[in-house]
């Protein structure tokens, strides 16, 4: 495990219990008594762990321009607060926070209130909290720091299995104790319904109208109905081969030159657009009723957000820099630009009002058992196809270091991937550490 893994668990937990001690005030002092906050038993809010790792790792370049610093950080925790928002009303059947009397709320998941509060503690957290962090964990050696930090991953991996089952209502489903026939089964449902109830009953005395009941869903009659998983990945998988193609046509007609855009080693698929058009379809086809104009400004902001992140991604994950706007006007570290992420604006107004519609439609139109198995064979592929395309990015940069292949894998890859096959692949790629 490297360093920088040990510091993101350091920071999402410190992050977290900060969360749960300002969300246990704030309702200290609203209902004059103390309530726990926590979806947990531990005295740790999830959301602010993982908005709070987001920012610092997305932005850190980001730490000497207030003004995007906060805008950032105000776009990446609201998204992230409005899935865990709704994750948690679907699972739960009750809202945990509700910022309905808020002006401009959507949902009452979110309000600009709210995302004015996140890019200021976010801002405060890349330019303060960060080396604060950083020098107090000086303190302790890397080996005792280390064992602590894999103690309480261990103990906040039970925690988040206790509480999952709680909120898929298992409890209900447990067999009854009369009905096992040995001492160990009989030990073991005791154990696990303690441990479920007390989660339910810690849960419910927060928040009382918390419903683990499971519900049973309505047979769906048609493949893919919805914005659920299966059309979701559909429009990921044709957005990925779309906006390769496109992309492909686009340096053909502006370079001159047939340019590869993929982001996999085995077939013409861009992850970038795949992602962009399933994020567009989940966060905001339910506004498609709103204001062009909203759309456009929701499309620009996410989508420069997005792209951004990506950039960031990879460049930490890949040590690569697959685009560099650095020589267009009114970029932001050569990662995004502002004309670009007008592009995005307007293809999140297109995506929503034209595209969209007409594709769902298609996709539904599939068989229904054909569909679900062709759906989990292409998944498969993808996933392998990603694996492999990372592992021949990570070994790349093996062997810009001098390092000889260690095992087979790192042989056939050197065989099959070798830095001629990848710069064809990724043509624009440009490794940081060069």
């Amino acid at each position: 495990m490297t360093q920088a893994f040990y510091n993101i668990i350091w920071l999402f937990f410190v992050y977290s219990f900060l969360g749960w001690l300002f969300e246990t005030a704030v309702a200290a002092v609203k209902e004059k008594k103390y309530v726990d906050r926590s979806l947990l038993f531990g005295p740790l809010c999830i959301l602010y762990g993982v908005a709070g790792v987001f920012i610092t790792v997305t932005l850190e370049d980001l730490a000497g321009n207030w003004f995007f610093l906060i805008l950032g950080s105000a776009i990446y925790a609201t998204v992230i607060e409005w899935i865990a928002g709704h994750l948690l009303e679907n699972i739960t059947h009750t809202r945990w926070w509700d910022y309905s009397d808020h002006w401009g709320n959507l949902d009452g998941m979110i309000s600009p209130v709210s995302s004015l509060l996140w890019g200021l503690l976010g801002a405060a957290a890349v330019k303060w909290f960060i080396p604060l962090v950083g020098h107090l964990g000086e303190w302790l050696p890397d080996s005792l720091s280390h064992i602590l930090l894999w103690g309480l991953l261990t103990i906040f991996a039970l925690d988040c299995l206790a509480t999952l089952l709680t909120l898929a209502g298992i409890v209900h489903y447990l067999p009854r104790v009369e009905e096992l026939g040995n001492r160990l089964a009989t030990f073991s449902v005791r154990l696990g319904s303690w441990i479920l109830r007390r989660t339910e009953k810690r849960i419910q005395k927060a928040h009382p109208k918390a419903d683990f009941q499971h519900r049973k869903r309505e047979k769906a009659t048609v493949f893919a109905a919805g914005c659920g998983f299966y059309k979701l990945f559909w429009i990921f998988l044709i957005g990925a081969f779309l906006g390769d193609i496109v992309e492909t046509l686009f340096c053909r007609a502006t370079a001159g030159v047939w340019m590869s855009r993929s982001s996999v080693v085995w077939g013409p698929f861009s992850f970038v657009w795949g992602f962009a058009l399933a994020l567009a379809s989940l966060l905001l086809y339910r506004y498609r009723e709103r204001s062009d104009t909203f759309l456009f400004m929701a499309g620009t902001l996410l989508g420069g957000a997005y792209e951004y992140f990506c950039s960031v991604f990879t460049e930490i994950v890949f040590g690569v820099v697959f685009w560099d706007y650095s020589h267009i006007p009114f970029n932001l570290g050569g990662r995004v630009n502002l004309l670009y992420c007008f592009f995005w604006g307007i293809a999140a107004v297109v995506w929503i009002r034209v595209c969209y519609p007409r594709l769902s439609t298609l996709i539904e139109k599939i068989p229904m058992k054909p569909g679900k198995l062709l759906t989990w064979i292409t998944v498969v592929f993808m996933v392998c196809n990603t694996a492999v395309s990372s592992l021949a990015l990570a070994r790349q940069q093996g062997r810009a270091q001098g390092l000889p292949p260690r095992n087979v894998v790192e042989e056939y890859l050197d065989e099959h991937f070798d830095d001629a096959r990848l710069n064809q692949i990724y043509p624009a790629a440009v490794r940081t550490d060069e």
